[in-house]
């Protein structure tokens, strides 16, 4: 029986950088899933073929720097710490430009592929609790390509403005980052994010003034005439390379000292 089971059918999990596994099941065409749900298709496979399912149980990815947020404990007396919130683009400037991170009271809390509602279920794990100055959020294009699901522009807007919310509750400054061009995903193709991307940014600028939030505008000088991330600063349409990187850093430095002189 377990055998006829397992030929008939098959489990795949697929990832996504750290979103909930998809489950697609294959099954013969004598089943008919009119008849059956797919809790109880799963239930029943699990008896019959002992089926262990990988628990979901970190969707926003706590554990990552759990431990290292307890090796960096809280700031010196005279540590001015600057959180560095975000997805791929702000984790994999660690690695494509150290320097800036090199000597400086700066926490880098990217994580590859996340969208605005993970960051903000890990908000204050990864920023709150490291008792920060300023927090520079750099979020929303995952989004836009639905990397965690559909999502419109309200959703994103409404996850930023939490997150802004939580800061300025706990008197943590804001850097309110604008999205970086992009013209198409290469992970997810067709999706055409060049529009939505402008207008996010526009929804960003307009809340970080009326907030008293640092605008950051790394999207003017690094979009072309298409509004796509100029060749020269990526190397695939969407993430910076060291020379992209080098456009952003002037640019979140200067936002940095103009948030840390805020009262």
């Amino acid at each position: 029986m377990l055998g006829v089971v397992c030929n008939y059918a098959l489990i795949v999990w697929r990832r996504f950088a750290t979103t909930p596994n998809n489950i697609y099941i294959y099954y013969p065409k004598f089943i008919s899933m009119k008849n059956i749900t797919l809790s109880a298709f799963l239930f029943i496979f699990s008896i019959i073929g002992g089926i262990s399912l990988p628990a979901q149980d970190d969707w926003a990815n706590l554990k990552r720097f759990a431990e290292n947020n307890k090796l960096i404990g809280m700031p010196a007396t005279d540590e001015k710490r600057i959180v560095f919130m975000g997805n791929s683009i702000t984790e994999g400037w660690s690695n494509a430009d150290p320097d800036i991170f090199a000597g400086k009271p700066y926490v880098n809390r990217g994580i590859s592929g996340q969208t605005t509602p993970q960051m903000l279920l890990r908000f204050r794990p990864d920023v709150i609790d490291l008792k920060p100055d300023v927090v520079v959020i750099l979020a929303g294009i995952n989004d836009i390509a639905g990397n965690t699901g559909p999502s419109t522009l309200e959703m994103i807007e409404a996850n930023l403005a939490s997150m802004v919310e939580l800061a300025k509750a706990n008197r943590i400054r804001v850097v309110l980052s604008s999205v970086l061009p992009a013209y198409d995903f290469p992970w997810r193709p067709g999706m055409q994010p060049a529009e939505k991307v402008v207008q996010l940014n526009a929804w960003i600028k307009k809340y970080a003034d009326a907030n008293r939030c640092v605008y950051l505008d790394y999207f003017t000088p690094m979009a072309d005439e298409k509004n796509a991330l100029k060749a020269e600063y990526t190397y695939d349409g969407v993430h910076p390379n060291l020379a992209g990187y080098k456009i952003m850093e002037p640019l979140v430095e200067s936002a940095i000292q103009k948030a840390l002189a805020m009262q």
